[in-house]
């Protein structure tokens, strides 16, 4: 008897003929007619221990081959991920919220039950849809086999087209088992831009640019998300305009590079010092989406006389947070090489002299500012190291290196001292805690997957850690040459630093409740169970030769580097 071509048969052909070498999962019955259909292709097959681990690899995955598709257009980014039917999928939903503010393009799957079995409510039942609408650009159940080319192709075609997230595609079993012509497959063609802009509205915004007294550009992860032509198009339109460049709040990506003379800082998400970054006459927010305060702020961070102008491939980014006076929908890279052009040609040499000097000015009187805010004073008699002296021997050891961030605390540190250059960093844009970690995983084996690949160095907390050890079993498993450096100070201090800033007071001032890791998990012993090299860092003295040694060797590390508060 001749084996019949299924529905299972097609997606796993329909994957590979889209240039999909890697499907993340963590497996269960009603996926096993995809199981046994991957098993007869050359798609490989991904083990994460828990599904949102899963889905934290496939978007670091497919975060890291965005930056490989801007080398080679053939490659496509998109990051596949199988889950386990409806409490494997609510499993996953923490990082399939942290893709989607990462602007991750993942294809999310999962298996259900047959449709003429789901009335009699059985095991592991649940409304698939109604988990996954409000984290995807497009959810849908795969209700008819003959649907199913269609509808896999637009899954694809959504999660790629500006702005990229995640989608979701529920495959039932009945669906997945029934028999459809193996010609079926529909090509993906090609992915659209989000295009040049509105040319009226980049007029206007050139002409309030030339108006300005001190134009300043705060440029968001958008702008490395449309890929390394934006990062120098930002570059372009700083050096037109004269303005001086900050990264947006919650930054995760590099949009400028932060060596340039017009870069100034990240913005923190301090209300005070937020409000004096952004006090100017004139800000452009370029592919900006989460330039706003962890916690309520008394006051708006912009002043309501300042002219705004918005540019992004997000629409519903554009005026969200403050009006906008000029404001473009279209390719970040493109709208900001056209606006280039035009504010070059109003600017008079001397006028724009004027305000590079300015910006020589305010870099001077804000260096020792960002200094201060990147140093932890270290307390009489502490041995442990500070985060700034992390940050440091990073940079010594390891300055070309990926970096994947989930250090919260330590993130700060990282931003203002480690002298990043574009697409070098990726971080939690979601801020939810347990996507740094898998998604360092998966960014190893997109590193693995091209020549002259870079060590990549996954930089988290201690409690970014303890979400999701077992992710260390993939890197594991698979080989992949990844170095985790924890920064561990045994406790959640972003916690505590919240509870300061609500209620005023010092940490003599509160019984922290549920904030402290005591007795303290040896993280040494749970990464080596994981089948990883692991190492205690007691000093700071240590370090550099740890990090040394761990990007010497093959395969998976783990430094445990105490740090004090």
């Amino acid at each position: 008897m001749v084996p019949k071509y299924t529905g299972a048969n097609l997606f796993v052909d329909a994957l590979e003929s889209y240039g999909v070498s890697h499907v993340f999962g963590n497996p269960g019955t009603t996926e096993l007619p995809v199981l046994n259909a991957l098993a007869e292709s050359d798609l490989e097959y991904v083990l994460g221990l828990h599904e949102d681990v899963a889905v934290g690899m496939a978007g670091g995955y497919a975060s890291t081959r965005r930056y490989h598709a801007d080398d080679d257009p053939s490659i496509n980014p998109a990051g596949v991920v199988n889950l386990h039917i409806a409490p494997g999928l609510a499993h996953g939903l923490g990082n399939v919220y942290a893709a989607k503010m990462a602007g991750a393009p993942l294809v999310v799957t999962a298996g259900n039950h047959e449709r003429d079995f789901r009335h009699e409510e059985p095991i592991l039942s649940g409304d698939l849809l109604e988990l996954t609408q409000q984290f995807c650009k497009w959810s849908e159940e795969v209700l008819d086999v003959n649907a199913l080319p269609t509808m896999l192709r637009r899954a694809f075609r959504v999660a790629l087209t500006p702005p990229t997230g995640p989608v979701f595609l529920g495959l039932p079993m009945d669906v997945m088992r029934a028999e459809i012509d193996p010609g079926a497959i529909e090509p993906l063609g090609l992915i659209p831009t989000a295009g040049g802009g509105d040319s009226d509205q980049i007029e206007r915004a050139a002409a309030l640019l030339a108006d300005a007294d001190d134009p300043t550009l705060i440029v968001g992860d958008h702008v490395a998300r449309a890929g390394e032509q934006a990062v120098d198009a930002a570059v372009n339109l700083a050096e037109a305009a004269g303005a001086r460049v900050h990264g947006e709040i919650q930054t995760s990506e590099i949009n400028f590079p932060t060596d340039h003379d017009q870069w100034i800082s990240f913005v923190p998400p301090n209300e005070a010092v937020a409000s004096k970054v952004l006090e100017t006459d004139t800000l452009v927010f370029a592919g900006v989406s989460t330039n706003t305060t962890l916690l309520r702020h008394d006051d708006p961070l912009v002043d309501a006389d300042t002219t705004c102008i918005h540019l992004s491939d997000a629409p519903w980014e554009v005026g969200k947070n403050q009006r906008a006076d000029a404001a473009v929908i279209g390719d970040p890279g493109a709208v900001m090489a056209d606006l280039a052009d035009r504010v070059s040609d109003r600017l008079s040499e001397s006028e724009h002299e004027t305000r590079l000097e300015h910006v020589r000015s305010v870099r001077e009187s804000m260096d020792e500012a960002a200094e201060s805010m990147g140093v932890d004073e270290k307390p009489d008699g502490e041995t442990r190291t500070g985060k700034h002296e992390l940050v440091d021997a990073l940079e010594a050891v390891a300055p070309d290196a990926l970096i994947v961030d989930e250090g919260v605390t330590s993130k700060y540190p990282l931003l203002t001292r480690f002298p990043f250059s574009p697409r070098q960093l990726l971080s939690n844009k979601g801020g939810g805690l347990g996507y740094g970690l898998p998604a360092s995983v998966g960014a190893a084996l997109a590193e693995s997957m091209r020549e002259g690949s870079r060590d990549v160095i996954g930089y988290v907390g201690d409690g970014s850690y303890l979400y999701y050890p077992n992710s260390v079993y993939t890197a594991a498993r698979y080989g992949l040459d990844l170095t985790v450096v924890v920064a561990d100070n045994r406790n959640y201090r972003i916690l505590k630093d919240n509870m300061q800033r609500l209620y005023g007071g010092t940490d003599a001032d509160f019984e922290y409740v549920g904030m402290d890791f005591e007795p303290a998990v040896d993280l040494v012993q749970s990464a080596e169970s994981h089948g990883a090299h692991a190492r205690l860092v007691e000093t700071p003295d240590e370090i550099e030769s740890a990090i040394s040694a761990a990007l010497a060797h093959d395969g998976p590390d783990v430094l445990d580097v105490l740090v004090h508060d």
